[in-house]
């Protein structure tokens, strides 16, 4: 195999960017848990809203407060912590602490939590009412008798505004998280027809090669074989004829081979049609013409198709190259299948003869190096102190 400006190293699969559906979800809402935040944030948040409620209880305390007011107003407070997992329960629990205490804030953040979770729900106006009540009647009750028509209708419309704010708030956030759902669904379904179209210029550009390479490589191949058999039909030389056949076996072989590519080309999917795998190798060693020594270890009984089909091309391009770099050299193959992949080493001796130069593209290890890029393996190539080349495949097989 030629040594030259080639030396591929193992190769490792970066994940693929963001979708456009993921984008929109990183850009919504994060307020009321709607959207997964860091712990750091959420810790904070809760730490804000309850010491709110405390020093909303606190600070207006008076001096001869009744020790059960005082009770309410603390399960009021400790009612915030818990408003995520039991949002109606919260709302209940912080009611008495505003009715018969002095916990306002904490009905009010709670009942913004149960609008955030549950939006137009039943429990949502019940909760409404309540808080509603408690800001419109007062406590102790002959308190409450004894106020004027005016400061009634006062306390009403502030009772509105004290239920209806956290409510608004609520059904903002959830409308807001509701629309960033909803614009991550369409941006999904926008990536999906891009996949589509994707696809459909793919399969367009597949159809094209197809018929190029039937058009074209095909005919060619043809040639080769018609000549090839018209030549061992006119000449009498033993030597010759041989060649002849050779040269007539080779081009059907590539003839079917081609059929097969084209085949998959067509059908556009990457597991149809017929390909040549591991268990084709006895007949690919026997018709390379360079002397080989192989060795097959721990070979699982099933192998994926894919994997299959790599391995038998990766040998294949390692033959022809040892075959065109380095005539009479043997080659060396090993095959071992162990912890979960299969790995094949080629190796080969430096060139015995000097041949013909063949033309070469090289663009066959860089394939190899493609084709395990794109099963999660790994690829490498290096040259050996004895003039030597050697090549090292690895394909995982729990695809």
């Amino acid at each position: 195999m030629s040594t030259e400006g080639l030396s591929i190293p193992g190769i490792s699969i970066a994940g693929s960017g963001p979708s456009a559906a993921e984008r929109v979800r990183k850009r919504g809402l994060s307020l009321f848990g709607s959207v997964p935040r860091p712990a750091v944030v959420t810790f904070a948040i809760e730490a804000a809203a309850v010491i709110l409620a405390v020093l909303d209880v606190w600070l207006v305390i008076p001096e001869k407060a009744q020790p059960y007011s005082i009770w309410l107003s603390g399960a009021a407070c400790l009612a915030v912590v818990f408003r995520r997992k039991f949002p109606f329960l919260a709302v209940l629990v912080a009611v008495p602490g505003f009715l018969a205490g002095w916990a306002q804030l904490a009905s009010m953040i709670t009942l913004g939590m149960l609008a955030t979770r549950r939006q137009l729900h039943w429990q949502v106006w019940v909760g409404a009412a309540l808080v509603w009540c408690c800001r419109f009647v007062q406590w102790p009750l002959e308190d409450f008798a004894e106020l004027s028509w005016r400061e009634h209708i006062l306390d009403g419309i502030y009772g509105v505004l004290v239920a209806g704010m956290p409510i608004a708030i609520g059904l903002l956030i959830g409308a807001r998280a509701e629309v960033s759902n909803k614009l991550a669904e369409l941006a999904t379904s926008r990536d999906r027809e891009r996949r589509f179209h994707a696809d459909a210029v793919r399969a367009e550009e597949r159809a094209r090669l197809a018929r190029e390479m039937h058009d074209v490589v095909s005919h060619q191949i043809t040639l080769i074989a018609m000549q090839a058999g018209a030549l061992q039909a006119q000449t009498a030389d033993d030597r010759a004829q041989e060649t002849a056949q050779v040269i007539r076996t080779l081009s059907k072989r590539t003839l079917e081979e081609l059929r097969s590519l084209l085949s998959v080309l067509r059908a556009g999917a990457e597991d149809d049609g017929p390909r040549p795998g591991i268990n084709d190798l006895d007949r690919l060693i026997r018709t390379s013409e360079v002397p080989v020594h192989l060795s097959v270890e721990h070979l699982p009984e099933a192998l994926p198709n894919q994997v299959s089909a790599a391995a038998y091309r990766t040998v294949q391009e390692c033959l022809t190259n040892v075959h065109k770099h380095a005539p009479g050299a043997t080659a060396t193959i090993r095959i071992q299948g162990e912890h979960g992949a299969l790995k094949i080493e080629v190796r080969n001796e430096r060139a015995r003869r000097t041949g013909e130069a063949l033309p070469s593209g090289g663009h066959g290890l860089t394939g190899l190096a493609e084709r395990a890029r794109l099963l999660g393996g790994s690829f490498e190539t290096s040259g050996m102190a004895d003039g030597g080349f050697r090549v090292r495949a690895r394909y995982p097989l729990d695809r």
